[in-house]
């Protein structure tokens, strides 16, 4: 059985499916057009986010069985068409779910007790203390918005803080002990600090929005280490303005390119007030960019795949 590595990922995974008779080929240049010529020749394909998957894409693959997405989120395929084609999807949130919780507690804590804007200030010769008092955690009110692998990874790591953690799923039955479940005008009305957690949707796209943040009945910070297309730039730009968002962390950017590994537009004036504000964080993408989570991810996929194929 031959797979098919689209992106480069942890040696750990082809070295493994070859010891369980599978053969790796690897194509991590050639044009989406160049490797639907060959498609047909392959029975599994490993990617994280470089190509597409749409329906041109999946009737060349004429005999692949599986397509494994090392990452979270599988927005850059076409799910249903490739169901019709019965080729199974995989993917491994579990992989990097630790990794992305840690890193939002990170910037959260950044955020709130001015650490990034003080260590600016001092590189160059400001020592200011009274304008950079910070708050605490203890005592907060967190609203999560999805609540799978990373929202319950957030929620575990909150809950050493003393506060309060609710969430909004459109799926039931996730309550745990570290967080309840909430309505969306629930976490409107309580939260401190609204973190977004949410796979792509139709639902999710511009969710923090004018009228979303309008509704909420006190200044929040903001935290998403979803996909930078739930956060209307523009209006969240308004809202620091009118005071109405406290402070950004943000790990994703809506001007990011489909393959997450560069901006699409850097001279968009929403995006230099970010980058210029004393009450934004932005990082590029790399919550769940561990050097744990590289072969963790894998693992998950190798698990995952010798399921499907072996019954293991």
């Amino acid at each position: 059985m031959k797979i098919l590595h689209l992106d480069s990922t942890h040696s750990y995974l082809y070295n493994e499916l070859e010891k369980i008779g599978f053969t790796n080929e690897f194509d991590f240049k050639s044009s989406k057009k160049e490797i639907e010529e060959k498609l047909s020749i392959y029975n599994g394909i490993i990617i994280r986010s470089r190509i597409p998957i749409d329906q041109r894409f999946l009737n060349k693959a004429s005999n692949i069985k599986f397509i494994a997405r090392i990452g979270s989120g599988t927005e850059n395929i076409d799910l249903d068409f490739a169901k019709s084609k019965n080729i199974k999807i995989i993917s491994t949130p579990e992989g990097n779910s630790n990794a992305v919780g840690e890193h939002a507690i990170g910037m959260i804590l950044s955020l709130m007790n001015n650490i990034s804007k003080s260590e600016k200030e001092i590189s160059k010769g400001i020592w200011s203390r009274e304008p950079n008092r910070g708050n605490e955690l203890m005592g907060k009110t967190i609203g999560l918005i999805g609540y799978g692998n990373t929202g319950k990874s957030f929620a575990k790591k909150l809950s050493g803080f003393n506060t309060k953690v609710i969430f909004f799923d459109l799926k039931s039955g996730l309550e745990d002990k570290y967080a309840n479940s909430a309505t969306l005008e629930e976490i409107q009305k309580q939260a401190d600090i609204i973190s977004l957690h949410t796979s792509l949707s139709k639902e999710s796209i511009g969710l923090i929005n004018h009228k979303f943040i309008s509704k909420c009945d006190k200044p929040f910070w903001l935290i998403n280490t979803a996909r930078g297309i739930c956060v209307n730039t523009s209006h969240l730009v308004k809202a620091l303005k009118e005071k109405k968002v406290l402070g950004a962390a943000l790990d994703v950017l809506e001007f990011e390119k489909s393959s997450f590994e560069k901006l699409s537009d850097r001279s968009n004036k929403d995006l230099k007030y970010l980058i210029k504000s004393n009450e934004v964080i932005i990082t590029p993408h790399i919550a769940g960019w561990s050097e744990e989570s590289k072969i963790l991810l894998v693992k998950v996929a190798l698990d995952k795949i010798k399921k499907l194929l072996l019954k293991k």
